[in-house]
């Protein structure tokens, strides 16, 4: 395996490893196996995970195979190194970009962005902490101000609201409010 093949691998493993990825191909290439109404596409982006159903994702020295879903249908896609010109990561916002892999169409474009627009500076990525060195959540128990124990207190006298004692006697009473329950949650053992 050549050194621009063997970086790809990595790269894409590692970017895998993080979550989602999105690779860019070439789907004229020889080789790559899209469904038929993507096969002429000189820039084909497609989605990769390992948390993709079915789990069927291979990385290999011939290039990638994944069972992907298309407008709901699944088919198999398989795409050679030789095809893939770019690699991006949806967590870390990585991108890497193998110029020479690129289709002739895609590097005589001008780019996006022109001289006359000026934009923004873009804040540098903050890089987002891998599984396990982000801190644990914890779950709690909140203490809830009504208990499941009957009430053994006699309750006080019920206060007409400030609205009621205008209306005067002869209105109909408001509706009492239901009493406040507890959360919904509960903790399970």
């Amino acid at each position: 395996m050549d050194k621009k093949v063997s970086d790809k691998k990595e790269r894409l493993l590692a970017a895998l490893d993080q979550g989602m990825v999105m690779i860019h191909l070439d789907a004229r290439r020889p080789g790559v196996l899209v469904p038929a109404s993507l096969r002429g596409e000189a820039h084909l982006r497609l989605n990769l995970s390992y948390r993709f159903e079915p789990p069927d994702l291979t990385v290999g020295e011939w290039g990638v195979r994944s069972t992907l879903s298309f407008s709901g249908s699944r088919f198999t896609v398989a795409v050679p190194w030789s095809a893939l010109f770019a690699i991006a990561s949806h967590v870390t916002k990585e991108f890497w970009m193998y110029p020479e892999e690129m289709p002739p169409e895609l590097l005589q474009q001008p780019p996006v962005a022109s001289a006359s627009v000026s934009r923004p500076p873009q804040p540098a990525p903050v890089p987002v902490p891998v599984a396990a060195e982000r801190p644990r959540a914890f779950l709690r128990e909140v203490q809830s101000e009504h208990s499941d124990e009957p009430e053994t207190q006699a309750r006080p006298a019920e206060v007409p609201s400030p609205a009621a004692a205008e209306s005067g006697p002869g209105s109909p009473p408001e509706e009492p409010q239901p009493p406040r329950r507890g959360g919904h949650l509960r903790l399970v053992k």
